[in-house]
């Protein structure tokens, strides 16, 4: 019961806690201002055409932190706020997301493997827990248990993945900031507060989904002794 309870709690406490951090730097951040007073548009735009990305747009989208780039259509996608303000956090993911520009352009391959994944990834997650709770209803659908395993572990590859593409992303973001004279010297430390506090959602998040495919794993392997 008490292994039970720790587990429980690393799977709600973790997650929650990433989505704070990430939420109060951000808050935080956008408010500062950056020295040069460029919006998140700009900076993205300036990124772009320095790496001779002209083609790719940078358009306005709703939301709070929904910003992301599009490889399907070459677009780069700034919150509202982030598209319109000159703060440091609004540059940082304003590069960030030129960073996954910069990573289509260059082919990184582990940009193109996640692409590969993203269709096997939504089907998996779909069906997954479908086998799962079939498996674990009773010892005589153990396949079934062993199947919602496998369409688990494709989830999970898809978000060990995620973590180099989204932490290569905010190196790149970083380099071009700093070498195009984007931000000052202290808003290069503020500026990676954001990017570092954002990856840390991603980690949790495989981190959680990994703990969860064990436990599986486990649940699987003692019903079979």
């Amino acid at each position: 019961m008490g292994g039970f309870l720790i587990y429980f709690l690393i799977i709600m406490i973790v997650p929650l806690w990433a989505q704070f951090k990430v939420k109060n730097t951000y808050k935080k951040y956008s408010k500062v201002a950056t020295v040069d007073g460029m919006p998140g548009a700009e900076v993205a735009r300036k990124i772009l055409d320095s790496n001779g990305l002209y083609e790719v747009q940078v358009k306005e989208t709703p939301g709070v932190l929904s910003d992301h780039y599009n490889p399907m259509s070459k677009t780069v996608h700034l919150s509202s706020d982030n598209y319109h303000r000159a703060s440091v956090a609004g540059a940082a993911v304003a590069a960030h997301e030129v960073g996954h520009a910069i990573q289509d352009q260059q082919g990184y391959a582990a940009l193109r493997f996640r692409h590969a994944l993203v269709p096997v990834a939504n089907i998996s997650s779909n069906l997954a827990w479908i086998f799962i709770i079939i498996g674990l209803i009773s010892t005589a659908f153990s396949s079934m248990l062993l199947i919602g395993i496998l369409l688990m572990a494709a989830g999970v590859l898809f978000q060990l993945v995620t973590l180099p593409v989204e932490f290569n992303a905010s190196s790149r973001a970083m380099d071009q900031m700093v070498s195009l004279g984007l931000i000052s010297n202290r808003e290069e430390r503020d500026a990676r507060k954001v990017l570092n506090a954002a990856a840390m959602t991603y980690v949790a998040a495989a981190a959680v989904a990994v703990l969860e495919l064990l436990r599986l794993i486990l649940i699987f392997v003692n019903r079979d002794e």
